[in-house]
């Protein structure tokens, strides 16, 4: 009988810090996609020249990319701090009070729904062999050689924020001035679908939910914007 794993399922210790940096970059790339949509839609509702466009969605991606980036270290620096601080103590207790600690793996497999003699012997086996390993594992689920990475997920998030935010930096400039929203518009919306489907593909969700909500928020976000540099525009004429 084979011991391979299955291909579809995740059996790798590997596989959070992937997640981790797929989400950050989905998300960078929908972010920019719709912040940066939002400002150039909204200049362009006032402004007849490429000018001003084009510097308020340069201003916009360069500060969206470094605040994304920055948001990411930050958020995930502090996730990483309480993962190493859960390791320390858990090494301490097993250094300080190891009888506790084999009762208290043994009791988190019986938990499990093992019996209490198996929950015991499956205990003092994986002590044996690796007795942190095994505690850190079941009692907090972390990997300790597998930790959160703050620099990957910030240059993730950095790099797909710049990426999504071209988009519509490049949709408004190129077309004719009568054409620019709607051709942006449909732009984005189209994309809002791509990563409305691939954020629900790394969750395992319903994509239609997904990428209806994806599209919506950011057809709401792109009239509110127009309709803001539509009326502050006519307001300082």
């Amino acid at each position: 009988m084979s011991t391979n794993p299955h291909p579809a399922e995740p059996h790798t210790g590997s596989l959070s810090s992937k997640l981790n940096w797929l989400r950050a970059g989905v998300l960078g790339a929908n972010d920019g996609i719709v912040s940066t949509a939002g400002i150039v839609v909204g200049v362009a509702a006032s402004a007849t020249s490429s000018g001003p466009i084009l510097t308020a969605g340069v201003a916009g991606l360069v500060a969206g990319a470094v605040s994304m980036a920055l948001g990411e270290y930050v958020s995930v620096s502090t996730q990483r701090d309480t993962e190493r601080a859960l390791l320390v103590k858990e090494r301490d207790e097993l250094r300080d009070d190891p009888a506790t600690e084999l009762d208290e793996l043994a009791a988190l497999y019986e938990a499990k729904g093992l019996s209490t003699a198996t929950a015991r012997t499956v205990a003092e086996e994986l002590t044996d062999h690796d007795a942190f390993a095994a505690h850190v594992d079941v009692e907090l689920g972390i990997d300790p050689t597998d930790l959160t990475n703050p620099w990957q997920a910030a240059l993730s998030s950095a790099l797909s924020f710049t990426i999504g935010a071209l988009l519509p930096l490049i949709a408004i400039l190129l077309p004719p001035h009568a054409f620019r929203v709607p051709v942006t518009v449909a732009a984005v919306l189209a994309a809002l679908v791509i990563t409305g489907a691939a954020s629900a593909a790394l969750g395992n969700a319903p994509k239609q939910r997904a990428v209806a909500r994806n599209v919506v928020g950011g057809g709401l976000a792109l009239v509110i914007t127009y309709l803001v540099g539509h009326l502050v525009g006519a307001a300082i004429a």
